[in-house]
């Protein structure tokens, strides 16, 4: 009438795994539990069978109404679905829940592995002084790595891998050899079979899109946006957008701003600096020209009335320099140095030279008697490139240095007393 009551199967066997007594408090499970699952753990050299069961176990004794159903009923009733089922976790999951993440250090399972930190890939992004002034946006494409969304990552049909037995799940090998009579050396190097990820996935169990290799290749647009006033060097990242790896935190790709150099313009910090040449006669008589600036305003330039610009002499505007990052609307200085361009010798003839000398200010005084001239001695002034000069007084002295080296040394000869 009420159904048929649960076979009864053996009730004993959890308790035997776990080394208790079937009256064991929560505490007494707890502190068998973590014994049992350290000295069996697989990073240790443990069974992995036997973690498996001591997992098993702890999980349905832990839970009150498991554990009831378990006494009265047996394995069998749980494998029945009456009690949601035993053993349903991940026994990495009940371990890492006493110990944590890194309880056996990076070299551990992939349980272990799974708060690795993947590497950043940083691109080099090439911009000009005018994309750092107005703002760009650029969209690239680019290929990376991510996790394969048949098998979620796995690289098996089923979602299982074993543990390599080549490295003991450890993803390494240790190779000793005979350098010498009772010198061994060892050394530590990648395992071969399971590529340092300490698990192996069978042939036929392989994923078929990405052969097991737990990733496939995706291509992505993104759109890397160059705001007002960045400078040479800063970078751009985008968070989380570089390879996926299965048990590993994604890392970032970071672009790093690189400025190509301006024909015209030079950029020190917010400040802007240019060069211009004048002419003799702008630099006495006044001047006026008109600037393109890096977003194509036209800006006037222009002396004051009476003014005298000398050569390297500067100028500066107030608010034409680079925007501010972060505060575009400020903005720093546009500095202005001027060169002044010289006439040719000859350019002026001898009535030239003497209306000039009206407007000029009065030469230096020098009053030299016939007599002081005449003990003067005449020189020529001769037109030199001084850098040529002194680039070849240099290579003259290391010729010489190299000539003193290459004489042969003459032998001393001392003199006989008489």
């Amino acid at each position: 009438m009420f159904g048929r009551a649960p076979k009864k199967s053996d009730n004993t066997k959890y308790y035997e795994i776990l080394g208790v007594s079937q009256s064991a408090s929560a505490d007494e499970l707890k502190k068998a539990y973590k014994k049992a699952a350290i000295i069996n753990h697989p990073d240790k050299g443990g069974d992995p069978e036997k973690f498996k069961e001591l997992a098993q176990a702890y999980e349905v004794l832990s839970d009150p109404d498991k554990r009831e159903l378990y006494d009265q009923y047996g394995e069998d009733a749980l494998k029945e679905g009456m009690g949601g089922g035993g053993g349903s976790h991940n026994p990495f999951d009940i371990f890492e829940s006493f110990f944590g993440g890194g309880a056996f250090g990076a070299g551990g399972s992939s349980r272990g592995r799974r708060q690795k930190q993947g590497e950043d890939v940083v691109h080099t992004l090439k911009v000009s002084l005018e994309d750092l002034y107005n703002a760009t946006s650029k969209k690239l494409s680019l290929s990376r790595n991510v996790l394969c969304p048949k098998c979620k990552g796995k690289g098996s049909k089923s979602g299982a891998s074993g543990r390599c037995y080549g490295c003991k799940g450890t993803g390494m090998k240790i190779s000793t050899r005979q350098i010498g009579p009772g010198m061994i050396q060892q050394m530590q190097h990648v395992c071969p079979e399971c590529r340092g990820t300490g698990e192996v996935i069978s042939e036929k169990d392989k994923c078929t899109q990405c052969k097991g290799n737990k990733v496939t290749q995706e291509k992505k647009v993104l759109e890397v946006h160059v705001e007002k006033g960045m400078q040479h060097g800063q970078k751009i990242v985008f968070q989380g957008e570089a390879d996926e790896a299965p048990d590993t935190i994604t890392g970032d790709i970071v672009f790093m701003l690189q400025q190509k150099e301006h024909p015209k313009f030079k950029r020190k910090y917010d400040d802007l600096y240019v060069e211009h040449t004048l002419s003799l006669t702008e630099a006495l008589c006044g001047f006026q020209f008109a600037l393109t600036h890096l977003d194509g305003r036209q800006l006037l330039i222009k002396s004051n009335p009476g003014e005298i610009i000398k050569p390297g002499q500067s100028k500066a505007i107030n608010d034409e320099g680079m925007p501010h990052h972060g505060r575009p609307f400020m903005k720093g200085r546009l500095y202005i140095h001027f060169n002044v361009e010289f006439p040719d010798s000859g350019v002026f003839s001898p009535d030239q030279c003497r209306s000039l000398e009206t407007v000029l200010p009065p030469r230096p005084s020098s009053h030299f008697s016939e007599m002081e001239l005449d003990e003067c001695e005449e020189t020529t002034l001769l037109d030199v490139n001084i850098e040529e000069e002194m680039r070849r007084k240099q290579q003259q002295q290391q010729q010489e240095a190299y000539d003193e080296d290459d004489e042969p040394s003459m032998p001393r000869v001392q003199c006989a007393q008489q």
